[in-house]
């Protein structure tokens, strides 16, 4: 496993002694979840602004720039994840001071060596004041402008500009819009329970070019692709039965898109379930309701480390609601997603408080022909997360 970045312990104890009580662990209290639970306000529905949407939205209680892709240097296959998370402290928002700790900044990356079968990871906390002079982490509210340390995700005429130095490995990637925005669900306003307050404001940038430098081992070398950009930001996501989820965002070959997720209950039952699929031009987007997807565990694989198994072998039967004339091929398709290696398991405790498992993915068709790759995200099945 991957071993976590030296003297976080520290800074979650000096977190835990501002704050008064740890923000992440397990069950109900990782990930931000306040032990006091104070109510948020609901998120209401609106019509996404751009740029300043594709910035932080600080008022809200939780947020997430994720960033995921297929990398090929002299041969090789690699995938690469960066996610910066960004959590609002309701105990210290009316705080004066310049160091008190209004938000939390987490950042995770990780690279899969396909031919080297491992998975090699590491991850970030600093908090953020609004104040530029003392913080250690930001998120612009203008535009896509996330650091900590000297980790970045930012955005500039157009092109995300991905830059990571971490203990094992280091990547610098320029990765440019192919496509235009995906807004996910209805305009943005992406439903994730049965009450109507369980939503999310979300958007996707998938079939992204990438081009940059990737250092493994102290060799760097140069590295070409293709990647998958969510944003997502709410006040409060996951129904009470709900411990985890499933999630895949594929880039398919012939140019379209595919989301699908569901959250499952401890029994494995689904909770709720949604996504979309856009053709390769952007002019025609299914969006899936829960009675449209069906799960289906193919093999699944247990980690060593943690004991948590996991579906790395997953059917996903789609009903098209509207897609009689879409390059789907049918109103029903069932489709395979397949784990490149089993192995890509994170434990992120050290910062937001929850093992999870996210690697790089290959779709399959019936036939079991390869059309598409991209990210499969299991949360949920090391213990019960909540948001």
């Amino acid at each position: 496993m991957p071993t976590p970045t030296p003297h976080l312990p520290h800074r979650r104890q000096l977190l835990i002694a501002v704050l008064g009580a740890p923000l992440w662990g397990d069950g109900a209290h990782a990930f931000g979840q306040e032990r006091t639970t104070p109510a948020h306000p609901d998120l209401r529905k609106r019509p996404l602004q751009f740029p300043r949407d594709l910035g932080s939205h600080p008022e809200t209680a939780i947020e997430w720039w994720y960033v995921t892709g297929e990398l090929q240097a002299k041969g090789r296959t690699y995938g690469f994840q960066l996610t910066f998370f960004r959590s609002r402290v309701p105990n210290t928002q009316n705080m004066h001071s310049a160091f008190a700790a209004r938000q939390l900044i987490f950042a995770h990356a990780a690279v899969t060596d396909v031919a080297g079968q491992r998975l090699i990871h590491d991850q970030r906390i600093a908090r953020s004041s609004g104040k530029a002079t003392v913080d250690l982490a930001s998120a612009s509210e203008t535009d896509t402008d996330v650091r900590l340390h000297n980790w970045s995700l930012a955005r500039r005429e157009g092109q995300y500009q991905a830059q990571i130095d971490g203990a094992d490995f280091a990547f610098s990637l320029a990765l440019t819009e192919t496509q235009p925005l995906l807004l996910q669900g209805d305009a943005g306003w992406s439903r994730k329970g049965p009450q109507p307050a369980q939503a999310s404001f979300y958007y996707s940038l998938p079939h992204l070019s990438v081009s940059g430098e990737l250092t493994l081992a102290g060799q760097k070398q140069a590295v070409t692709g293709r990647a998958w950009l969510d944003h997502e930001w709410s006040q409060s996501l996951l129904d009470a039965r709900a411990v985890g989820w499933d999630w895949i965002g594929m880039n398919l070959s012939d140019g379209s898109a595919l989301t699908a997720f569901r959250l499952r209950d401890k029994d494995g039952g689904m909770v709720w379930a949604g996504g979309s699929w856009r053709d390769k031009d952007a002019n025609q987007v299914v969006v899936f309701a829960p009675q449209d997807l069906a799960f289906r565990t193919l093999r699944t694989w247990r980690s060593p480390a943690s004991g948590a198994t996991y579906p790395v072998l997953l059917g996903i039967d789609i009903r098209y609601p509207s897609a009689s004339g879409t390059s789907m091929a049918g109103p029903e398709r069932s489709l395979v997603v397949r784990a490149v290696i089993d192995n890509q398991e994170l434990d992120s405790r050290s910062t937001t408080g929850a093992i999870y498992w996210e690697g790089l993915s290959e779709l399959l068709d019936a036939n079991q022909q390869v059309i598409g790759r991209g990210y499969l995200e299991l949360t949920g099945y090391a213990s019960a997360l909540r948001l």
